[in-house]
């Protein structure tokens, strides 16, 4: 059921086009993306999803969509804004996770929370993004990474309402679909591995590894993922930590994890790095790599360091795409499928 007089025939060039390439008519520019039984079903998910932790016992948080502190990721781009109100001007960060303010009440001792936010990240728009969109993180205190993708599963059961999900590593999940190993391969052997495979190489790109293996991922690996069933994927490199904690095997990993479902990513979660100089360590090497990638710096001190030096609890923290989630669970192609403003339509 579309909405009442909704429409989507062409329209003069100079207006906003539609997900599939299409302009829209200037009159019809104020009509939602998504049909109304879609939106219907991201109420209900949303419902679903607050008992899912209220009966977990879990405190739904709220916390700043605008910050003096960002993320400081080599890929994620936040989005700026500068007040110009006060005495004097303040540079803020639209957030691209919710991340920094939940683990900075971790530490004040808030116990498991959650948080249904809105999340920003600059340049993202597709079938599978859009620069705005509805994140659900959450942190539970005393998880190893065992218990967070224990939870993970279940979360994804009850809302997918999907057998349980495989879970399977990072290191086995490249050797069944690309017959490498990702963990010892060097450059060389992961570029002779796109080769053979016909993977277009982007051009100028260089011996980054994470680079090689992030290539692999998204061209040999991640197509095959969760085709029957969810699966997570776990132990992933320890150059592709994030903010997790690093676990000395030979060779080390990451405890890291992810939930792929029919080809797409969901969720990402970490059992939680503890140590702030070593978050500060990871901050500065992220921002190095920006630069070699033509990006600006990001602000490397933040209050989570600080917060951290104060003690934050072991904990593991999963941050899942909603609207994604949403676009499976509905059988859509897009996300402007399921949004109610996606894209220029906003």
């Amino acid at each position: 059921m579309r909405w009442p007089n909704k429409a989507f025939a062409s329209c003069d060039a100079r207006l906003p086009m539609t997900n599939d390439g299409n302009h829209l008519q200037s009159g019809d520019c104020w009509q939602p993306t998504a049909d109304l039984p879609y939106l219907q079903l991201r109420a209900a998910l949303l419902r679903r999803t607050r008992e899912f932790f209220f009966q977990r016992g879990f405190l739904e948080v709220e916390t700043p969509l605008l910050s003096t502190d960002t993320v400081v990721d080599q890929y994620l781009e936040p989005i700026g804004s500068t007040i110009l109100s006060a005495k004097q001007p303040q540079h803020l960060w639209l957030q691209t996770s919710p991340e920094l303010a939940m683990k900075r009440m971790l530490a004040a001792g808030c116990g498991a929370i959650y948080q249904i936010a809105r999340a920003f990240r600059d340049g993202e728009k597709g079938p599978l993004h859009n620069r705005e969109f509805t994140m659900v993180e959450w942190y539970r205190p005393n998880d190893k990474m065992e218990d967070g993708i224990a939870l993970l599963v279940e979360f994804t059961e009850a809302l997918l309402e999907t057998e349980a999900a495989d879970c399977m590593s990072y290191r086995d999940a490249f050797m069944q679909h690309a017959n490498v190993d990702p963990l010892t391969a060097d450059t060389s052997r992961l570029a002779q591995v796109a080769t053979a495979a016909n993977v277009a190489i982007p051009s100028q790109f260089g011996d980054d590894r994470d680079h090689w293996l992030d290539l692999l991922m998204l061209e040999l690996v991640m197509p095959h993922l969760g085709r029957k069933r969810p699966v997570i994927v776990y132990d992933y490199p320890a150059s592709q930590a994030a903010l997790a904690k690093i676990r000395e095997d030979d060779p080390p990993v990451a405890e890291r994890f992810e939930l792929f479902y029919k080809g797409v990513e969901l969720a990402n979660g970490y059992h939680e790095l503890l140590d702030a100089e070593e978050l500060r360590a990871r901050a500065i090497t992220a921002n190095e790599k920006r630069l070699a990638m033509g990006k600006s710096l990001l602000p490397v001190e933040n209050r989570l360091i600080e917060a951290m030096r104060s003690g934050l609890p072991p904990c593991t923290g999963v941050a899942l795409g909603f609207d994604r989630l949403l676009m499976l669970a509905a059988g859509a192609d897009t996300l402007a499928d399921v949004m109610a403003f996606y894209g220029d339509r906003a």
